[in-house]
């Protein structure tokens, strides 16, 4: 619309990290929300903000594969540059991950490929990890398994129960998430043959802010 590349952002929930790409938005815009829960607080949000919003609810499909096709036929509406989830709690299936081939990315709260999936708070205090953070990388056919991007860490303190160690992980999320949708927007963090591709400049930064990127492209 405005040659500034746009970033469809799939929610479930109250929309932390959809609020957080808004706010710290830099070369890329919030294009469209698509939630699969129509009383979800982030949907609230986007609407008082003028965001196109589409809900697309399991009741309203006849199947799961049906309602997840409806999902990736409202996201394909939008046309996005980029689709990122936001706690969208929905397995998406190859098919939506092949429309959107190197153009689709998650933040998972873990540092994978330690604990995919639910609970890693927990999980994470009860295996005695003493460190832990989030991870943001590209999405494929499995859970969380996707080539990772970059990851930001901290120290499991003695004291933290999972209530505190979501909180503080969060807020790292915050940091990472619009920082990666940035530079992916413009082109300086790529998916090339399975493999993160980074520009001088994106390494120099990750440095600087103490983010680790993936192993694969060192």
């Amino acid at each position: 619309m405005d040659g500034i590349p746009s970033v469809t952002v799939l929610i479930s929930g109250r929309g932390s990290n959809l609020i957080n790409l808004f706010n710290r938005a830099r070369g890329y815009r919030i294009g469209a929300v698509v939630s699969n829960k129509r009383d979800a607080a982030g949907v609230a949000w986007a609407r008082e903000r003028a965001i196109p919003v589409t809900i697309v609810e399991r009741e309203e499909y006849p199947s799961l594969s049906a309602f997840k096709d409806g999902v990736r036929d409202a996201v394909s509406a939008t046309q996005p540059d980029l689709v990122a989830l936001a706690g969208f709690m929905v397995v998406l299936p190859p098919t939506f991950i092949a429309a959107f081939q190197g153009r689709l990315v998650n933040i998972h709260p873990s540092l994978l490929p330690k604990f995919p999936g639910l609970d890693t708070h927990q999980r994470v205090i009860a295996s005695g990890e003493t460190q832990h953070g989030c991870t943001v990388h590209y999405v494929d056919a499995g859970v969380d398994t996707g080539a990772i991007i970059a990851q930001a860490s901290l120290a499991v303190a003695p004291n933290d129960n999972p209530e505190s160690l979501a909180e503080r992980t969060l807020a790292l999320e915050h940091e990472l998430y619009p920082w990666v949708i940035g530079h992916l927007a413009g082109s300086e963090i790529s998916l090339c043959n399975a493999r993160v591709q980074y520009s001088s400049r994106v390494r120099q930064e990750a440095k600087e802010r103490g983010f680790r990127l993936s192993n694969d492209s060192e």
